[in-house]
């Protein structure tokens, strides 16, 4: 008797591509992010794709972005701003080393200040409080937070927002500085960087190469390795005068787009009413993090006389890719942005777990014995 034929049994592991929600993110980004561009606004694409996708988000719309997608676009964003780092740039580099420094002292006083204030007002408990606290590391906070008892999606969730808020008060406070001249920006592709035809084989096979430099830096295990090691590559490229090339405008906004959306997707399947809870303390501690970042970029601009701008953006509380972002719409050094976001969130990584077990022990040698 033959046996009935039958289909293979299912993988459960294996996961199919929703291709729906694929779709619903790059429309809504898009449109967003064009709409937002034909009004002028800064930052248009990445703004106007982080709004639309998180209005959806919340009216339960389901939105993907591929991890391997945006990896892809934020090497075209460290290929971008690698491209800043030209040979004239370099008698101005040790002009640097003291806002560097600084931003040891920033890490210092905003996570203190960010802290005290979750923990006083928030009501959240220390890991949780510190590990939101921290201005910057998202992955890492999220994951050493949870490790270490606290609670690890209100982490998230808190990083999400801030990042977010950054985003989309930074770009906007920022023209009401002295020497922002909205008038002589381009606002065309062109103003992201060439057009695709204005680039040579040579130009594409450059900008191909940079991309060897992501998966060489995650292989050593360098802090946001997919941008830093393209970033860092290119910038090479560009200071020794191998290369003065940019990628072309279109995937620079591309960039934007998918960032945005990647940002608006993380509210999905959050419930509203945690949400508007958590945006509430979220606006608070943005507050508390930005009169830090203020704070200290005026004391390093009068010590210095270095931008003001310039080091706003340098220690604004946002993402090293969204920063960076912002540093090139509004055509700051991206360079010096980019740097000073870096050395944050090295220092982050590298010292915030030992210096959160010398908080606690300090917390606990000042309790009263039994208690």
């Amino acid at each position: 008797m033959t046996a009935p034929c039958t289909d293979p049994a299912p993988n459960p592991h294996r996961r199919r591509f929703d291709w729906p929600a694929f779709v619903a993110a790059m429309v809504l980004g898009t449109a967003g992010g064009s709409l937002c561009f034909k009004l002028h606004v800064p930052l248009a694409f990445m703004i106007g794709a982080m709004l639309a996708t998180t209005v959806a988000a919340l009216a339960g719309v389901r939105t993907l972005v591929p991890q391997g997608l945006r990896d892809g676009l934020v090497i075209v964003l460290g290929i971008m701003l690698g491209s800043s780092f030209t040979p004239a740039l370099l008698g101005h580099l040790a002009e640097w080393s003291v806002s560097l420094v600084f931003m040891a002292v920033y890490i210092v006083i905003a996570a203190a200040a960010g802290t005290f204030y979750l923990r006083r007002f928030a009501r959240y408990d220390p890991p949780t409080a510190y590990f939101t606290a921290m201005p910057g590391g998202f992955t890492e906070m999220v994951m050493m937070g949870g490790a270490l008892g606290g609670d690890d999606r209100s982490i998230a969730l808190g990083h999400s927002l801030r990042i977010m808020l950054v985003v989309m008060t930074v770009p906007f406070a920022f023209q009401a500085l002295p020497g922002y001249d909205p008038a002589g920006r381009d606002w065309s592709l062109h103003g992201l960087g060439p057009y695709p035809w204005e680039l040579n084989l040579a130009d594409y096979a450059m900008i191909a190469i940079c991309f060897i430099g992501a998966p060489v830096a995650q292989k050593l295990g360098i802090p946001a390795g997919i941008l830093v090691g393209p970033m860092l590559l290119s910038a090479v490229l560009h200071l020794t005068g191998v290369t003065a090339v940019k990628p072309p405008g279109l995937l620079v906004a591309a960039s934007q787009v998918v960032i945005g959306a990647s940002i608006g997707g993380r509210f999905q399947r959050v419930p509203l009413m945690r949400i508007a809870r958590t945006a509430g303390v979220a606006a608070g501690l943005t507050l508390v993090l930005l009169l830090v970042t203020l704070a200290l970029a005026l004391a390093v601009h009068l010590l210095t006389g270095l931008s003001l701008p310039g080091l706003i953006l340098a220690y604004a509380p946002g993402g090293l890719a969204e920063m960076s972002l912002v540093a090139l719409a509004l055509h700051a050094d991206a360079a010096f942005v980019a740097t000073h976001h870096i050395v944050r969130i090295v220092l982050i990584i590298l010292f915030a777990p030992a210096a959160y077990h010398l908080w606690r022990r300090w917390i606990a040698r000042r309790q009263p014995p039994g208690a």
